[in-house]
């Protein structure tokens, strides 16, 4: 199990720790859930880029939350150096990346703390189906524990001169731990719908960006563009 944070992961996580809790005001519940010796899953929303740095600082002290990340952080050679540092595993989005998902499986059998993401990418304030990598996660390795995390707050980071209200509640899932009866799609989206129940979907971005999500919501297009489009 490792409980000893690498250096750059403790280095990265010391530096946003003041922007995460000093200014954001970080409130924490169920940190308790991850600790002792067991392989833990954590599984979150995701609705700013600020949310995997937020499960780091809050976790920092109990667990190294190894968390999949896209590949495309690696493109910089000094960004890749950091990243991997943490330990952080890369995953092509959109790709079913069957290499990252062994890695994150062997990982997280040996005790490790593994954390994701179901809907992939941040929600632009939509509702995106969960993928299904949770819950082949969790299939594979029965003896894990999954924790929810349900993060709040996070959008505000960038609004300045507000100032945000960070909230994460770490919990067990309240439909209990994967059911041999459930395919690995049919977890993910069930701890997505618990986790949304407490952290609604929120549009992320300043003025400007968040008026653009909201217009292209309300006009019944997805929040982001897409190619060609």
């Amino acid at each position: 199990m490792s409980t000893t944070l690498t250096p750059a992961y403790r280095r990265v996580m010391a530096f946003a720790a003041p922007i995460v809790k000093t200014w954001g005001r970080l409130e924490t519940t169920g940190l308790e859930l991850l600790d002792g010796p067991d392989p833990v899953l954590a599984i979150g929303n995701h609705d700013s880029y600020w949310d995997p740095v937020i499960f780091g600082v809050a976790g920092r002290e109990h667990r190294q939350i190894r968390a999949l990340a896209k590949d495309s952080l690696w493109k910089n050679k000094l960004v890749a150096k950091v990243v991997t540092g943490m330990a952080q595993i890369p995953v092509k989005r959109g790709a079913g990346d069957a290499e990252a998902l062994a890695v994150a499986i062997r990982e997280l059998a040996d005790g490790s703390c593994i954390g994701i993401f179901p809907e992939g990418t941040i929600s632009r304030g939509a509702y995106l189906r969960p993928r299904s990598g949770a819950g082949r996660l969790a299939e594979a390795v029965p003896e894990c524990r999954v924790v929810l995390g349900a993060i709040t707050g996070s959008v505000d980071i960038v609004r300045f001169p507000k100032r945000p209200k960070i909230r994460i509640d770490f919990f067990e899932p309240e439909g209990g731990q994967k059911r041999p009866d459930e395919t690995p799609a049919e977890f993910a989206t069930r701890v997505t719908e618990e986790i949304r129940r407490r952290a609604p979907y929120v549009v992320p971005g300043r003025k400007k960006t968040a008026k653009k999500y909201r217009e292209r919501i309300a006009a019944g297009l997805p929040p982001k563009a897409g190619k060609g489009e």
